[in-house]
C-alpha cells in the first residue's frame, strides 16, 4: 500500500513558548482552536525555469525529491493526496484538521481558472482548513492575488515564495530567473491584501560567506512577511550545483558553524517575525554535504542551548 504524501509541518523546539525567537509551533495555536498538520501535495506543476519559459535545468542545487517524498504520486488527484494523508493522521490524532500545502514546485504556475480549481477541489475535502501555497515571486498575478484575497475571507491562506537570498549576484548564480526587487514586490503585493506571506531563505549559497548572510538579514526583516523559514545549504546529488562541488569542492557549513551563524542572522530579525524552520532535513542517500546526523528538532535543541548560552534574542541586533 502506498504511503500518504507527508511532510513533517512543525518543528520542535525545547518549549513550546521560548523567550529566544518567536516559534511557529506557537503562532500556529493562536490561529486555530484544534491541531493542524500539513498534508503535502504534488499538484503536477512546473516551473518556468525548468520548462523553457525563462530558462531550463531549475536552480542549480534544486531536486524536488529532497522535500516531496518519492511516494508522492503527482498522478493522483488532489483529493486522493489529501485523503491518504488523513488516514495516515487520524491513527494518532483523531480529531486533527489539515492544511493543503501545495509544495512541489511552482504552485501558481498555470492559468488562473485552473488553479482556482485546484485549490478549491482541496478545500473541499472533509477537516481541511486551509491552503499553504509555495511559488516563486516571478509566478504571481494581481488577478490571483486578488482571488485568493477573496479565498482568504473565508480560510486560512498562506503563500509561501522562495526568496532564497537579497543578492542578485548570487540569484543569477543560481539559476532563479528573477531578481531581489520581484520578491519584494510580490511580498508587498501579498501582504498589501491582508494575506498570510511567507518566505524561504537559504544560508551558505555559492558566493555567500557567514559574513553576507548577517548583511542580508535586515533586509529580509524589512519585508512584510509574516513567517520565514531557513535553511542550510545542500549539496544534492545529481543537481548542477553537485556536479560543481564534486569537480572543485567548496566549504559548507559545520554544524557548529552553522548554529553561530543562524544565532547572529536571528539576532538581526524584527521580533515579529515568526521562525518557521532553521533547517532541512534531505534524504541521506540524495545528500552529499554537509552530513550532520543530526534530525531537525536535534539541531533546534542544539541551537535554543546555544541561544540561551549566549544570550541571544531575535531582534537584538536589529538597529533601528
Amino acid at each position: 500500500m502506498r504511503t500518504a504524501c507527508l511532510l513533517p509541518a512543525f518543528f520542535i523546539t525545547l518549549h513550546a513558548m521560548n523567550s529566544f525567537y518567536n516559534d511557529f509551533s506557537s503562532w500556529i495555536r493562536t490561529k486555530f482552536p484544534f491541531r493542524v498538520q500539513k498534508i503535502s501535495i504534488d499538484a503536477g506543476f512546473s516551473c518556468p525555469n525548468r520548462d523553457g519559459r525563462i530558462g531550463s535545468g531549475g536552480c542549480i542545487y534544486c531536486d524536488n525529491r529532497t522535500f516531496n517524498p518519492a511516494y508522492c504520486d503527482r498522478q493522483k488527484s488532489v483529493s486522493a493526496q489529501l485523503e491518504e494523508g488523513k488516514a495516515f493522521f487520524s491513527r494518532k490524532y483523531p480529531d486533527m484538521k489539515y492544511l493543503a500545502y501545495f509544495q512541489a514546485f511552482t504552485n501558481t504556475y498555470a492559468p488562473l481558472n485552473e488553479l482556482m480549481t485546484i485549490y478549491e477541489e482541496a478545500l473541499r475535502v472533509e477537516d481541511v482548513v486551509g491552503l499553504v501555497i509555495g511559488t516563486r515571486p516571478d509566478c504571481i498575478s494581481d488577478a490571483l492575488l486578488d482571488r485568493l484575497a477573496e479565498l482568504n475571507k473565508r480560510t486560512f491562506v498562506l503563500i509561501e515564495y522562495g526568496i532564497e537570498s537579497v543578492n542578485n549576484q548570487t540569484l543569477t548564480r543560481i539559476n532563479r530567473g528573477h531578481d531581489f526587487a520581484c520578491c519584494r514586490e510580490a511580498v508587498e503585493k501579498t501582504h498589501a491584501r491582508g494575506i498570510l506571506c511567507g518566505g524561504h531563505v537559504i544560508l551558505g549559497l555559492p558566493g555567500e560567506d557567514a559574513a553576507e548572510s548577517i548583511r542580508q538579514a535586515p533586509i529580509i526583516s524589512s519585508l512584510p512577511l509574516d513567517i520565514l523559514k531557513i535553511h542550510q545549504m545542500q549539496i544534492i546529488r545529481g543537481t548542477q550545483l553537485a556536479f560543481e562541488y564534486l569537480r572543485q569542492p567548496f566549504h559548507v557549513y559545520s554544524v557548529e558553524e552553522y548554529i553561530r551563524l543562524v544565532a547572529a542572522y536571528l539576532s538581526r530579525l524584527r521580533p515579529t517575525l515568526v521562525l518557521e524552520r532553521f533547517v532541512s532535513q534531505s534524504p541521506a542517500d540524495l545528500l552529499i554535504a554537509p552530513k550532520w546526523g543530526l534530525k531537525n528538532y536535534e539541531f533546534t535543541n542544539l541551537l535554543h542551548r546555544y541561544l540561551k548560552e549566549k544570550n541571544i534574542r531575535q531582534g537584538a541586533m536589529l538597529k533601528n
